[in-house]
């Protein structure tokens, strides 16, 4: 079964070099059939270059240009989506802030469990998180705590982006909405609303190491409300018209 691992880029030429190499090197070390696909959003500074140089040494390296005026991290992962060869996809961070050995137990689980989706929590026991900022982190827990809590799902990490579906999940989750980092929170929950089968795998997660996160909480606060309103739509009055089809 082929990974594909979509990966959104915007000025990140000093972490995806490590990202790349890392998650390439994790998957080839396991026999796992693996395309690394990074999308280039339309980066100020050399992430082109770089992309094109990691190209030479890594032979499933696949690269799309996000052109404007459709970016943004929404954007970026929906084109990453929408192009992806692999019979499963993960979302990954160009910051290496998630781990390639967790994505290898993410691979794992969904092949032996054969569900149609791992979703990674980083609170769940044998999770972790290093380096995570604080506001952030309350924010995060009362968000994630609200939405499990409304939904009556026990999963409480739906703003992780750090995912695996296969592609017939994917492919019932459409179309994308979110032209944002709300995203990450519409495909969880369409998800987990459409009847898709999952299974929880702890994931760790740290810090970036150069650069800054493209997150912006204040702009973000009324998308993540919208998406989150409409799946509850979607959940209660839908009556099944989106429910996966068996």
């Amino acid at each position: 079964m082929k990974l594909s691992v979509v990966i959104p880029a915007y000025n990140e030429a000093l972490n995806i070099p490590d990202t790349v190499n890392a998650f390439y090197n994790k998957l080839k070390e396991h026999g796992i059939e693996n395309e690394i696909l990074v999308i280039n959003d339309n980066s100020k500074d050399n992430t082109v270059e770089v992309i094109e140089e990691l190209q030479k040494t890594v032979p499933t390296l696949r690269t799309l240009v996000n052109p404007p005026p459709h970016n943004g991290f929404g954007f970026a992962v929906r084109k990453g989506l929408e192009n992806f060869s692999g019979d499963c996809v993960a979302i990954v961070m160009a910051d290496l802030s998630d781990s390639p050995d967790d994505l290898v137990k993410f691979y794992n689980t969904m092949v032996t469990q054969k569900v149609d989706c791992v979703f990674g929590n980083r609170f769940a026991k044998g999770g972790k998180v290093i380096d995570y900022p604080k506001n952030k982190l309350y924010l995060n827990r009362f968000v994630n705590n609200m939405i499990s809590f409304v939904f009556n799902f026990k999963y409480n990490d739906c703003t992780n982006a750090f995912k695996l579906y296969s592609r017939q999940a994917m492919e019932g989750l459409k179309p994308f909405m979110s032209p944002h980092f709300n995203l990450t929170v519409e495909l969880p929950l369409k998800a987990l609303v459409r009847g898709y089968s999952f299974a929880v795998v702890p994931n760790s997660w740290q810090n970036r190491k150069h650069g800054t996160s493209n997150l912006k909480i204040k702009e973000m606060g009324s998308r993540y409300f919208f998406i989150v309103l409409y799946c509850f739509i979607e959940k209660f009055f839908s009556r099944g018209d989106f429910k996966k089809k068996w």
